[in-house]
Formats: structure tokens, C-alpha cells, sequence
């Protein structure tokens, strides 16, 4: 049989290192299904498309890949934004293809069709028609574009008739995608005079700097200056946080108690500093920015932008390392001394079993090279901030798109990219009601990946900020009373209830050695979300 185009595309996306492909399928879906089945490019079938844009996306941080999205026209599409929208803000390089209706068809009053390329123009960097004759330069375009700095989604449409037609086309030369020049020699120069001159410096990493080639240079900068650092919650991990000269991770709990340290900084050195994750504005204060990065920073004209220094992130790293490049007087131990109260704090005595708790159990289980995958909402706040993260890839999560029902579905990415990790899901139980489908995928798979639900009975989040308001709480109550004991299973998946550490701790080990996923409620009582998250 002669090669058509869906085995083109297939034989392009493996020859650039995608493995895996996540979606929901139709009948338009089929000819590419069936090109993966031949070409050895696995289908995971996901609950909902949202689930399989936000594994693209996990993939692609895990592997450094692009990620693969698919959905059916319509529907399926609108349902697949979401997860690239994830990619887009997040800066995943990601490859997302509609199968849409043959071409005569397009652009008619047709059951399911939209315009997809202006549904995903504004969260993708390139949306793309595949025709015939076109494809094998389209997907290099598209490639290219996704790996290129700052990384993110590029969209496909790949119609029906030219999905099956024979390939005219080679697969091309595949793309690595550009990165940024180095910054000029005068950037660098003034930046270390900046440093030279700074008695009181501080570092916030970034999460550009998770696309680093060398993550090296980020401990070398900061042990060779002996600045204290901070993170972003997605930089997390990229130098490890038992490192004597950590902070922990600004703009979550107990974001106060951070604020008050980097503001008392005589420099503040932005390192990779995305503001998509939180602009500076919200906790810098009066302290002067350099800012280090591939872009400019994006500000509203209060901060104090001492200088850019703006290039290739390895390149101006390498060259801003240089032994002695500040006379820090910080106190050897005032990091740590910083870190310990601040840890404390985020520990407030309760009565009932506390989310801190829980989170403390899963931490102590977990081994150190084990990956943590979790969601979005008041367990965020205290996971980000509490959680010690040892090494790059560990902590998983979006921060730019933000988005509930991340979690499990990255979980299930992770542990496909990186099967020799632990890998563990910590969400919250609106969370797990919007994404607790994916627990059949994650069966099927056959994965050992323990899914611990934090499980209040509410909206945590929205209900803090509700107080904080002083609005009554409305609409955020998510089951009129707590079950005493879970189910024994959802959809074939083992469930256990757990209601203090030990018992946490117990089931998560044994939850790790499965031979496939498990449910672990943990029935928390979510009263110190309203002393930490905010304060």
C-alpha cells in the first residue's frame, strides 16, 4: 500500500520524537489512528479531550518533545483548546491536530463545523491547514515554530480526503527550533557591575529556566555570587530546595513572610523570570530589578527596572558566574533562618486531619526523585509553598494558564514519559470530579500511580475568597455532607479512605507498589486554607 499523508504525518512526528499521541477519536479521527496503529506512534485514549491537551503537554516538559493533541472537529476541538491553551501559557511545545470533514465540505453549514483556525489563533503561536502536496513543509513549519523560544502549541487542520491521499512528499529535515542570541557584551557587563555593587542581592527563578539546556549554570550563578533564591511555583525543583541559600516559592501561602524578604533585597535578579506565572508588581515593592531573560520583562511602569540583560538564558548565565561577581552581607544562615520560620507558619496547630498533614505524608513517602502531579485550587497555595522539590521535572502543575483538572491527566503523562519514577497525583475533590473519568485511562494503561484526593466538601479556594469578600458562601459546596468511606472503586480502580498521616502514609506505599492506580481519599479539614493561603 502506498504511503498516504496520515502516515507522512506520523512518520514526521516520530522521526521528531513524539511517542505518544492523547485524544478522543470520531470517524474523522480514524485514517490518523490507524497511520499510528502501522507507524508504532501510540493512541492513549483519554476521557476528554481537555485531559489529552494537558498530557501533550506534560509530555513535552518530561521528554522535551512536542507533545501530541487530537480531537474530531467541532466539539472535539473546542474541548482540546483547553489543554492548549495550557501549552500556550505554560510555553510547551506542542502539536495539536483537528480531523476535520473532507475539504469540499469546509466552510459550509455543516453538522459540528466551526472555523477552527479562529478558535485556536489566539492561544496557539501558528494555527495551519494541511493540504495535499503541502504536508511534509507544513509540519516542519509547525515543528519549528513549537521548539522555537519561547516554545508553545502550533495547531494542524487536517481534513479528512487529505488524511487518506497518497503521499506525494518525503518526511522532511526535522527542526530543533531557534533560541535567542546571546545578549550583547555590554548587557552583561553592566549587569555585573550591578551585581559587584549589590549588598543585599536576591534571586527568583523562573520558569524559562525550565527550558534550559544546562540547569547547572542556575546553582553555579547563585552559590558562585551567594545570592539567596527564590521560585516561581512551576520552577520549582530546577535547583534543589535543600539547597542552604532556598527561600521556597514566592506568591503562594504565606506569600507575606516571602514579600517581606525580597523586598529588604538591594537587588533583585529575575533569572528566567516568565510573568506569566506572577508579575512582578505583586511582591517586589521598591527593591530595583535585572532582570535576566529571552524577553523583556512586562511591567506597568512601577517597578524599578534597573536593566535587561536579554539573550539566550545558558549564554548570559555562564557569563554572569563569575566567583566573587557580589559582596553579598547576607549572614551565611539568613536564608535558612528565613526558611525555617517561614515553613513553620505554614503549619498552624489544628484539631482534625490538616491538608499540611497530608501533604507532609505524601512528601515523607514519596522517594526524592519521585514526580508530584497536582491541581489547581486552595491546595495549591500550600502545596507550592510547603512541598520540598529535589531535582528539575518533579513538580508538576500550570501556573500561567491555571486551569483545574491538570493534575490528573499530567500524572498519567508523567508516568508514561518516565515509567522507572514514582509518580503521584495530589488533587483536590473538585478536581477529581471534573477529570475522575481519567482513572479508566490510567487503568487500561496498567500505571502504578496513586491518585490522593484531598477531600473537604468544598471549593476551598473560591470559598477563602469568598470570606475575604464578605460574601456568603454560595455555590461552592460540592456534596451536601461527607461519605464516611469512599467507593470501593471508581471504574475499576481501587479506592481506599484514609482520615490521618499514618494511615496517608501507609496507603501511599502500598498504593506505589501496585500494579496499577489507586484512589486514596483523605478526609482533611480545610479551616487553616483561611490563615495560609492569602496571608
Amino acid at each position: 500500500m502506498p504511503m498516504t499523508n496520515a502516515d507522512l504525518i506520523v512518520a514526521t512526528l516520530k522521526a521528531a520524537g513524539v511517542t505518544h499521541g492523547f485524544g478522543v477519536p470520531s470517524g474523522n479521527v480514524l485514517p490518523l489512528m490507524e497511520a499510528m496503529r502501522k507507524g508504532g506512534l501510540r493512541y492513549v485514549l483519554t476521557a476528554h479531550e481537555g485531559s489529552a491537551g494537558f498530557a501533550a503537554d506534560v509530555m513535552a516538559r518530561m521528554t522535551g518533545r512536542p507533545g501530541l493533541g487530537i480531537a474530531t472537529l467541532g466539539p472535539g476541538a473546542t474541548n482540546l483548546a483547553t489543554g492548549v491553551g495550557d501549552a500556550y501559557l505554560d510555553r510547551s511545545p506542542f502539536i495539536a491536530i483537528t480531523c476535520n470533514l473532507v475539504s469540499a465540505q469546509l466552510g459550509r453549514r455543516i453538522q459540528m463545523w466551526i472555523d477552527h483556525h479562529a478558535l485556536f489563533r489566539p492561544i496557539t503561536k501558528a494555527t495551519l491547514a494541511l493540504r495535499r502536496g503541502e504536508v511534509a513543509a507544513t509540519l516542519a513549519e509547525a515543528l519549528r515554530i513549537a521548539l522555537s523560544e519561547p516554545q508553545g502549541p502550533v495547531h494542524l487542520d487536517l481534513p479528512e480526503d487529505v488524511a487518506l491521499a497518497p503521499a506525494t512528499e518525503g518526511v522532511p529535515a526535522i527542526p530543533q527550533g531557534s533560541r535567542p542570541a546571546p545578549a550583547p557584551d555590554a548587557a552583561i557587563e553592566k549587569a555585573l557591575a550591578l551585581l559587584s555593587a549589590a549588598r543585599r542581592p536576591v534571586a527568583v527563578v523562573g520558569s524559562t529556566a525550565m527550558r534550559m539546556r544546562d540547569l547547572g549554570l542556575l546553582r553555579a550563578f547563585v552559590e558562585k555570587a551567594r545570592i539567596p533564591f527564590a521560585t516561581t511555583t512551576m520552577a520549582k525543583g530546577l535547583i534543589d530546595e535543600d539547597h542552604p541559600l532556598s527561600l521556597g516559592c514566592i506568591e503562594r501561602a504565606r506569600r507575606q513572610a516571602q514579600r517581606g524578604f525580597l523586598r529588604g533585597a538591594d537587588l533583585v535578579v529575575g533569572l528566567g523570570y516568565d510573568t506569566v506565572e506572577v508579575e512582578y508588581e505583586s511582591w517586589i515593592g521598591e527593591a530595583p530589578l535585572l532582570h535576566v531573560d529571552i524577553e523583556r520583562a512586562d511591567t506597568d511602569g512601577t517597578v524599578r527596572l534597573a536593566h535587561e540583560v536579554l539573550g539566550d538564558l545558558d549564554a548570559s548565565l555562564s557569563r554572569l558566574s563569575r566567583p566573587g561577581s557580589t559582596a553579598s552581607e547576607w549572614p551565611a544562615d539568613a536564608a535558612r533562618r528565613h526558611k525555617e520560620a517561614f515553613q513553620a507558619s505554614l503549619r498552624p496547630a489544628t484539631a482534625g486531619f490538616a491538608p499540611h498533614q497530608a501533604i507532609d505524608a505524601v512528601r515523607r513517602v514519596l522517594p526524592r526523585e519521585g514526580v508530584l502531579a497536582f491541581d489547581v485550587g486552595a491546595h495549591t497555595h500550600q502545596i507550592a509553598s510547603q512541598w520540598t522539590a529535589h531535582a528539575p521535572r518533579t513538580f508538576l502543575i500550570t501556573n500561567g494558564w491555571s486551569s483545574m483538572g491538570f493534575g490528573l491527566p499530567a500524572a498519567i503523562a508523567a508516568k508514561l514519559a518516565r515509567p522507572d519514577l514514582p509518580v503521584v497525583a495530589l488533587i483536590g475533590d473538585g478536581c477529581f470530579q471534573m477529570t475522575c473519568g481519567e482513572l479508566a485511562a490510567a487503568g487500561r494503561l496498567g500505571l502504578a500511580l496513586p491518585v490522593v484526593v484531598l477531600d473537604d466538601g468544598w471549593l476551598s479556594l473560591i470559598k477563602v475568597k469568598q470570606e475575604r469578600r464578605q460574601f456568603r458562601h454560595y455555590g461552592t459546596t460540592l456534596l451536601p455532607e461527607p461519605h464516611a468511606e469512599p467507593p470501593a472503586h471508581y471504574f475499576g480502580v481501587p479506592a481506599v479512605g484514609v482520615r490521618d498521616p499514618e494511615q496517608l502514609a501507609r496507603a501511599l506505599g502500598k498504593a506505589l507498589a501496585a500494579d496499577g492506580p489507586t484512589v486514596i481519599e483523605a478526609m482533611v479539614d480545610p479551616a487553616h486554607y483561611s490563615e495560609t493561603v492569602y496571608d
